[in-house]
C-alpha cells in the first residue's frame, strides 16, 4: 500500500520504546513490537503491494543482539532506494537513568557483559551510533513521565487536527439509581432540573421525544447549564489530549436515566458533533 506512513522506534533498552509504541497506538496505528530487522522489507512489502486498511504503522526494531543492530542498518539502506513513507524515532536516555530502570526492573541487559549494565549500556549505545544518526527524532526520556513522553511525539508527529480527530468523546447518559458508569472521566449530575417524570403525558417518554426535550430545555436553569457544560467541556479536551489521552467519557445522569440525562446527552452530543470532534452517544438505560 504506497500511502502506509511507517515509524520506526529503534533505541537504547530500557529508553521506552514500548511507551512509545503505546501512543502511537493510542492514536490509531497498527502497532507490532519486536519486530527482527530480516524481516522488516517483506513486512513492508505486505503493506506495499496488498491492500490494507492500516496507512499508519508504527513498530519498534529489535536490536538485542550485534547481528540484530548489523541487519538493522543493512535494511535502513535498502529504505532508502524504496518508495516507503517512514520516519525513525530513536529513544534515548542517559546512563544513570538506564542503569537505575534496569535495576529497578531487575533484568538483565540486552548487551550484559559478565552482568556488568554500565558495560552493556556503553556497548549498545556504541553499537547504535550510526542509526542514531539517521533519526529524524530523538526522545530523551531519562527525565519523563509517561504524559511528558507523549506530549513529547505528539508534538513532533501530530498536527493540532491529527490530534482532535483522535480524541473520541464518548457521551453516556445514565440513571443514579443504578450506578454510574464504571469507566466515566467526567460525571455530571442534572438531578436539580425540573423532572418530567411528574408530568403524567411525559412519565413514558423520554429525552429523544421532543416534548420532553422542549419541557426541559424551556426552562433557564437547563440552558445556562448546558451553556457552561458546553464551554467546561470545549476548555479540557484540549487538555487532555496535550496529556495523550485517546477517549474521554462524559457521563451525564439524572434519577432514571429516561428525561433529564438523555435530553442533556443528546444536546451536549449534537453541539461537540457540530464542533467537528470525534463523539459518540449512548443512553445506557434504554438498553435494558
Amino acid at each position: 500500500m504506497q500511502d502506509t506512513k511507517f515509524i520506526l522506534i529503534v533505541g537504547l533498552s530500557g529508553a521506552g520504546k514500548s511507551q512509545a509504541l503505546k501512543v502511537f497506538e493510542d492514536q490509531g496505528y497498527h502497532s507490532v513490537g519486536n519486530l527482527p530487522p530480516a524481516l522488516l522489507e517483506d513486512f513492508i512489502n505486505l503493506y506495499k503491494n496488498e491492500k490494507s486498511d492500516a496507512d499508519k504503522v508504527a513498530l519498534i526494531m529489535n536490536s538485542r543482539g550485534i547481528k540484530l543492530v548489523e541487519e538493522l542498518e543493512k535494511t535502513l539502506e535498502k529504505f532508502k532506494e524504496m518508495d516507503v513513507d517512514y520516519n525513525i524515532l530513536f529513544m534515548d536516555a542517559s546512563d544513570e537513568a538506564l542503569i537505575k530502570r534496569f535495576k529497578e526492573l531487575r533484568r538483565p541487559h540486552p548487551f550484559d557483559i559478565d552482568g556488568n549494565i554500565v558495560d552493556g549500556i556503553k556497548f549498545e549505545r556504541k553499537e547504535l551510533h550510526n542509526i542514531k544518526k539517521e533519526a529524524n527524532a530523538i526522545i530523551d526520556t531519562s527525565d519523563l513521565n509517561l504524559a511528558m513522553l507523549k506530549e513529547k511525539i505528539f508534538t513532533i508527529f501530530f498536527s493540532d487536527m491529527e490530534k482532535v480527530e483522535r480524541m473520541s468523546v464518548n457521551i453516556v447518559s445514565f440513571g443514579f439509581k443504578y450506578g454510574i458508569p464504571k469507566d466515566a472521566d467526567l460525571v455530571f449530575d442534572v438531578r436539580f432540573l425540573t423532572n418530567p417524570y411528574y408530568v403524567e403525558e411525559l412519565r413514558p417518554l423520554t429525552g429523544n421525544d421532543k416534548e420532553v426535550r422542549d419541557f426541559v430545555m424551556m426552562r433557564n436553569d437547563s440552558r445556562v447549564f448546558l451553556e457552561k457544560l458546553e464551554d467546561m467541556v470545549e476548555f479540557l479536551i484540549p487538555r487532555y489530549i496535550k496529556e495523550g489521552k485517546s477517549q474521554l467519557v462524559i457521563a451525564i445522569g439524572c434519577t432514571g436515566g429516561q428525561h433529564r440525562s438523555v435530553t442533556i446527552a443528546n444536546c451536549l452530543y449534537e453541539y461537540l458533533l457540530k464542533n467537528e470532534y470525534k463523539v459518540k452517544l449512548r443512553h445506557r438505560e434504554q438498553e435494558k
